[in-house]
């Protein structure tokens, strides 16, 4: 037999070195991706090669039973099991069937406006990169008993650099900290040090943590091996063309009717317990028999593919593993997200290719999906099975994924599984009548009261305020979240005044450019009566200038409000019901300062899939990370607002969100520094660029009408650079990298600093980054490479030993 690593790894040097079993696990593909160049294939995963459904629901099984024999039975049936998507809900499934008594839930990428989002991480070498989670239980995490919350289990298919497993411990050690974690894959390819960055974040937060996989080695890469694998999809692509042409099937699809209970989940997307489990298996071999009764019984079937969707891997598993004990010859598959290149070869681990239109109307927009090794497989029948929200015109087109299956076998059969729709949770206690109305200057901001409504609670008179060095130990050691606290607030000095000062005046003309542009695009684009609702608290001067711009050119006074959201907590939700109860939310448009990598941008999606009608699209005033289509600017320059913290924004603090402060009925908290009010400049930052307006006004139309034609769809740079520089300074986690100018202002101001990268040449836009780096003591390391004019980063490993008896950052060690 020859290993289907051959062809890859004879042209691109790729090894696998590690236990005997490796490579009868494992083979090689190209992936049409720019992050990563090869694909480990597993050959008993059910995704991109047909198995048989015993072995695929074996090995997760196998694994669950390990795992149960780790944590013992007291510790097993305290557990809970996630699994990610798309690759592994099949195998978490199972590993949650060895265990026999935990319930299930997959992380997802389909959004549910029923289901609020418990948490989410992004798998930063995916070509779709953003998982949410979306519990129907919101106590799902939580499970444990009075011993506490018990074991987390995560399960994916291959743990290569652990950066997914680390990213999602992360989130949710933050949320749900617990004392054990138990990580499953089917193959351990950890490099000796990213094994030391799981042990370093036990060692952190004083958890435990294990590892159970089937199998460990290593994939050995040369240093060249992204841009060699790029050029030989590229030589592919010129001598081969898709051998498939789409068109409509001689013979329409058997549709099979499956008799799924009413009630029952089609898997664990939005969790699945072990009742459910219990009664799959009990209505299982009945509706195994309808489908051969629908196929004209055992000896009319052939050799059957099931084939699953995406995310859906466990319902077809399940039914192919019931075909598979009535007898039937019976493999397992499903389709798949992610672009592969298919090289027929006996070497090589996709063979066959068949590409067709999504057809679940995907919350990212439509795109191609794929069905590997089903051509060319031998099969008399495909039974492809979807979910309700999959069954649509698409699927059924000639082009789409039916007609496709017809050229590759002769006879398509579908099963459709109704997709489980959560019912909303209601809590015990009624939701109070009417929430508070937005506070508003004088009593709480020194804005003039119509500038700003802040749908915030007033929480000046508690001590929420802790040393920086404190703050940034705590969150990275997971026994805070950064919103729980406040930093010190920065008292510039005289000098650092001056220079922002001269940055305003040097600056105002820019910023009024930015301002009238994108809220002539708002205008334009979004709604004639736009309700303007600024991220607080870095987006409410640009709110109020995009207001006062409303003013000043069109005579139109626009509703303005503050809200708050909160890094891997979301927005506040009762802040949307105010605004849902007194607007139109399709006229909301919400407005921050700028962007960096994009996190809030992603933040403020995820957290908007439970509250129909709002648009999750922001309104910045710079995008330098290409995140957004509405913008007054891409230019990374100095936004004098980002220089200060509160005197340049109403003297307003950043928001908190604790649970012995904010009730379920509360807004999220903030406080109003009353004392400040001799720095004050908020209103003079204001007054400085409204000044501007007329001088500005026809380069404004000018850059609106120029937009109006331009390409202005994000590319995501922002995200991609933030994750090259993570990697490249050893850092590995994208949320210890702040771009930006006004991101690197931020981590000088209220976190513990590592260094500053910046842009050879950059000038007058970091004369203040370059003196508050001075005074705290930190590197600043000239680039000629950077897409940013600079990025601040916060100091990856800190503890309060990381500053020196004066309290200023040490430098990398």
């Amino acid at each position: 037999m020859v290993w289907t690593g051959t062809w890859v790894s004879d042209r691109l040097g790729i090894e696998l070195a590690g236990d005997d079993e490796l490579r009868g696990l494992l083979g090689l593909a190209l992936r049409r991706n720019p992050k990563r160049a090869h694909l480990l294939v597993s050959g008993v995963l059910g995704k991109h090669v047909p198995q048989l459904p015993s072995v695929v629901h074996g090995h997760g099984v196998t694994l669950g039973r390990r795992v149960r024999a780790l944590l013992g039975p007291e510790e097993a049936a305290r557990a809970v099991v996630l699994g990610y998507a798309e690759t592994a809900t099949a195998l978490g499934h199972a590993v949650a069937d060895g265990l026999e008594t935990a319930p299930y839930l997959h992380s997802t990428r389909r959004p549910v406006a029923s289901v609020p989002s418990a948490g989410g991480f992004e798998e930063s070498h995916s070509h779709a990169t953003s998982h949410l989670l979306l519990p129907e239980d919101p106590a799902f995490f939580d499970r444990g008993g009075e011993a506490g919350r018990g074991p987390l289990v995560l399960v994916d298919d291959e743990f290569s650099t652990g950066n997914t497993v680390l990213n999602t411990l992360r989130d949710l050690h933050a949320r749900h900290p617990r004392d054990h974690y138990v990580i499953v894959a089917l193959v351990d390819m950890r490099a000796p040090g990213d094994a030391g960055r799981l042990a370093a974040f036990a060692e952190e937060t004083g958890a435990r943590v294990d590892v159970v996989a089937h199998a460990r080695g290593t994939v050995r890469l040369p240093e060249d091996v992204l841009a060699r694998g790029l050029r030989l999809v590229e030589e592919q692509d010129g001598r081969t063309a898709d051998p498939l042409v789409p068109c409509a099937p001689a013979v329409a699809p058997v549709r099979l009717e499956l008799g799924w209970p009413a009630g029952l989940p089609d898997g664990g997307r939005h969790g699945f317990t072990p009742d459910h489990r219990a009664r799959l298996r009990e209505v299982l071999p009945a509706m195994a028999a309808r489908i051969v009764d629908g196929l004209g019984g055992p000896g009319q079937a052939g050799r059957v593919l099931v084939l699953g969707f995406e995310e859906l891997m466990y319902a077809p598993l399940v039914l192919a593993r019931a075909l598979e004990e009535a007898g039937l010859d019976v493999r397992f598959s499903t389709t798949t997200r992610s672009p592969v290149l298919a090289v027929d070869d006996p070497g090589y681990a996709i063979r066959t290719r068949l590409a067709f239109p999504a057809h679940d109307d995907p919350a990212d927009g439509p795109g191609e999906r794929y069905a590997y090794n089903v051509a060319g497989g031998g099969f008399d029948t495909v039974l492809a099975v979807v979910d309700s929200a999959a069954d649509t015109p698409a699927l059924h087109a000639p082009a789409g994924l039916l007609a496709q299956l017809a050229t590759a076998a002769p006879r398509v059969a579908l099963a459709v599984v109704p997709a489980h729709t959560p019912v909303p949770r209601t809590p015990d206690r009624q939701e109070p009548p009417v929430l508070p109305a937005p506070l508003r200057g004088p009593d709480f901001s020194s804005y003039e009261p119509d500038d700003v409504g802040w749908l915030l609670q007033d929480l000046s008179a508690v001590r929420l305020e802790a040393p920086v060095e404190e703050r940034e130990e705590a969150v990275q050691r997971g026994g805070a979240h950064y919103a729980e606290s406040l930093p010190v607030e920065y008292q510039p000095t005289e000098e650092y005044q001056e220079l922002y000062r001269d940055a305003l005046a040097g600056s105002a003309a820019r910023i009024a450019r930015a301002v009238g542009t994108v809220t002539e695009l708002v205008l334009a684009e979004r709604s004639p009566r736009p309700v303007l609702v600024s991220l607080a608290r870095a987006g409410t001067p640009v709110g109020v200038l995009m207001r006062r711009w409303a003013r000043h050119r069109h005579g139109t006074e626009l509703p303005h409000y503050a809200v708050s959201i909160v890094r891997g907590r979301g927005i506040d939700a009762n802040a949307l019901r105010w605004l849902a109860a007194h607007h139109d939310p399709a006229d909301v448009v919400f407005v921050d300062g700028w962007t960096g990598k994009g996190a809030i941008t992603r933040e403020l999606a995820d957290a908007l899939a439970g509250f129909p009608g709002f648009d999750p699209e922001i309104a910045v005033l710079a995008d330098p990370g290409s995140c957004v289509r509405t913008y007054g600017t891409r230019e990374d320059f100095l936004i004098p607002s980002a220089c200060l913290n509160s005197t340049v924004s109403g003297l307003i603090s950043r928001t908190v969100l604790r649970d012995d402060l904010v009730g379920p009925h509360d807004y999220h908290g903030a406080k109003f520094y009353r004392e400040l009010s001799g720095s004050d400049v908020s209103r003079d930052f204001v007054a400085a660029v409204e000044d501007r307006f007329d001088e500005v006004a026809d380069a404004v139309d000018q850059q609106v009408k120029e937009a109006a034609s331009a390409d202005r769809a994000p590319t995501w740079e922002g995200w991609a650079a933030v994750e090259r520089i993570s990697e490249e300074q050893g850092i590995h986690d994208v949320n210890l990298v702040k771009p930006g100018v006004g991101e690197t202002t931020r981590v000088l101001l209220r976190r513990v600093p590592w260094k500053i990268l910046a842009r050879r040449g950059a000038g007058a836009d970091l004369a203040h980054i370059r003196l508050l780096a001075e005074q705290r003591g930190v590197p600043v390391e000239e680039r000629d490479d950077l897409p940013y004019t600079c990025v601040g980063l916060i100091h990856p490993r800190y503890t309060r030993g990381a500053t020196g008896a004066d309290g200023k950052a040490v430098g990398s060690a």
